[in-house]
Parts: C-alpha cells; sequence; structure tokens
C-alpha cells in the first residue's frame, strides 16, 4: 500500500516538489501589516525578503490546526499509512500541534495510521530528509523502512549557517537574546549551527574569507563521504554567494550533487536577507 507523506513548508522545498513527488504540504503562516499569506501557496520568498529589506517586520505562525485536522481525516477515511515529517520543535509549535490534533481525530478513527517524526531540522536540511523519503515512497519503501532512514537522516543532518543580522532571530525568540550581541560590528559574522534541533551560536569570524573557509574546515571534521552524497545550500536571496559556497565545496571535497534553494517565506522571516546555510551528513550509512 502506498505511504502518504505529509511536509510543512519550513522543509524549503519549491513548490513544484510537493506536486511532483505526490508529497502533502502543509504551509506555515506568514503575517505581513496585517495580512496573512500561506507560505509558498500565496507567498513568494522573494517577497518576503524585499519586504525585510523595505523595513517591514513579518511574523509567522504555525500551520492552522484545522488543516492537520482535514488532512489527518482524509488519511484516515483513505486508510493508508501516513507520515508527516515535521519542522524541529524547538523551533516551531508546529509539531505539537500535529500530535494533538492527530490524537484528537484518532478518538473518531481509532485506525488512522499516522507516524509524525519531530526531524529536529530545518530548511534544507529538513528539505534533504523530505526528498530522500519521497524518493523511498516512489519505489514502493514499507512505511517502517521510511521512517528509519528519515529518522537516521534526521539525527546525522549538519546545519551550518550565518545570517547578516543577528537581531532577526533573536527578536523572533529563535536564538536567545544575548547570542545577538554582535550586530553588524566590525565585518563581523556569525556562525551557528543546530543541535538537537535548537540554533547555538558555533563561533564569530571576521569577514566573509574567514567565515566560508571555516564553514568548509568544519564541514570536513564532521562530514563523511561528502564526495557521495547530496549537499544543501539555502540562502536569503544570495543566489551568487550560494554558488560561491558550492564552488569552494567542489573544488575542496569533489562533491557534484547539490540541492540549492532560496530559504522559504517562514524560515526567512526569522533568517533575514543574506543568510546562507550549508547542510550535510554525518554518518551517510
Amino acid at each position: 500500500m502506498n505511504v502518504r507523506l505529509f511536509a510543512d513548508s519550513a522543509c524549503d522545498l519549491p513548490l513544484s516538489f510537493f506536486k511532483e513527488k505526490n508529497v502533502t504540504l502543509i504551509p506555515l503562516q506568514v503575517n505581513i501589516d496585517d495580512r496573512l499569506y500561506k507560505d509558498l501557496e500565496t507567498i513568494d520568498p522573494k517577497d518576503i525578503f524585499k519586504e525585510i529589506r523595505e523595513g517591514k517586520l513579518p511574523k509567522t505562525s504555525q500551520p492552522n490546526p484545522q488543516t492537520f485536522q482535514d488532512l489527518f481525516k482524509e488519511l484516515a477515511v483513505s486508510g493508508e499509512p501516513g507520515i508527516y515529517m515535521a519542522f524541529s520543535s524547538e523551533l516551531s509549535g508546529t509539531c505539537q500541534t500535529a500530535i494533538m490534533v492527530r490524537d484528537q481525530v484518532k478518538e473518531d478513527f481509532p485506525d488512522l495510521d499516522l507516524t509524525i517524526i519531530d526531524t529536529k531540522c530545518a530548511s534544507i536540511g529538513y528539505g534533504l530528509v523530505v526528498q530522500h523519503a519521497a524518493e523511498l515512497a516512489l519505489n514502493g519503501a514499507s512505511k517502517e523502512e521510511i521512517i528509519k532512514t528519515a529518522e537516521s537522516r534526521s539525527e546525522h543532518m549538519e546545519h551550518l549557517f550565518t545570517v547578516e543580522d543577528l537581531d532577526f532571530l533573536a527578536r523572533g525568540g529563535r536564538l536567545s537574546k544575548a547570542s545577538a550581541f554582535l550586530g553588524g560590528l566590525l565585518n563581523i559574522k556569525p556562525l551557528l549551527h543546530v543541535e538537537n534541533g535548537k540554533l547555538i551560536p558555533l563561533e564569530k569570524l571576521r569577514g566573509k574569507k574567514k567565515l566560508l573557509k571555516r564553514m568548509l574546515d568544519v564541514m570536513e571534521e564532521r562530514g563523511t563521504d561528502l564526495q557521495n552524497q547530496v549537499v544543501g545550500i539555502s540562502h536569503g536571496d544570495d543566489e551568487a554567494a550560494a554558488l560561491e559556497l558550492k564552488q569552494l565545496i567542489e573544488e575542496r571535497f569533489g562533491t557534484t550533487a547539490f540541492y540549492i534553494n532560496t530559504i522559504g517565506a517562514a524560515v526567512g522571516s526569522h533568517a533575514g536577507p543574506g543568510t546562507m546555510a550549508l547542510f550535510f551528513l554525518n554518518d551517510t550509512h
């Protein structure tokens, strides 16, 4: 029996992916000037960066619980097994809401077969987990196989990233206030990573060149089999910088498979323009 996959828009995959790979999109919500948008569906990521550059302060919220309810009821009625791979529970309440709604739906539909995975991942790191699961599902893998692989990849997914302005992350409560002291002072760039689903500052470096070199050094320290895995890069509306990073990785590690995309509206509202993020596995077995 086919396994139905669900993912939310914080995986920063394009709308075309969801349609082509038969994955159900659950959009997070973005509010600008009291207008509510559905990430990916009714707002383009580039628009969010334009609004931020013009001084707007977008707010984000999790998907409407009714969306979960409708989708989970539909799954229950279909009798298909389902897997929802969710955005890190440390960065959003989306995963917890989904679990709560699933348990409510189960009261009326006790046979509902839905597993919710807290990926503890974000952006393309999360997206790479979803992409791999979608390929497995399309190739007829069992629910158990998909869950096992998705959980393993989530656990071993490294996130390294830098932002132009830490104030975005601090304002959205995604980073402790004490960590936002850097600002744009003396061209100092923060390097952050994700640890057990949380955003943690790693170190600070002066200048972009040093920062990119350090990202590659950390990648070498932590990554395995970098030549033969898909490396993800997401960017805050700065494709040139993403391609520069890609070239450096190609030259140093011989990596040939990359997945590059703009950061979506929900994640981008907190990270801001000029963000650069790098994703790779620290264990490919």
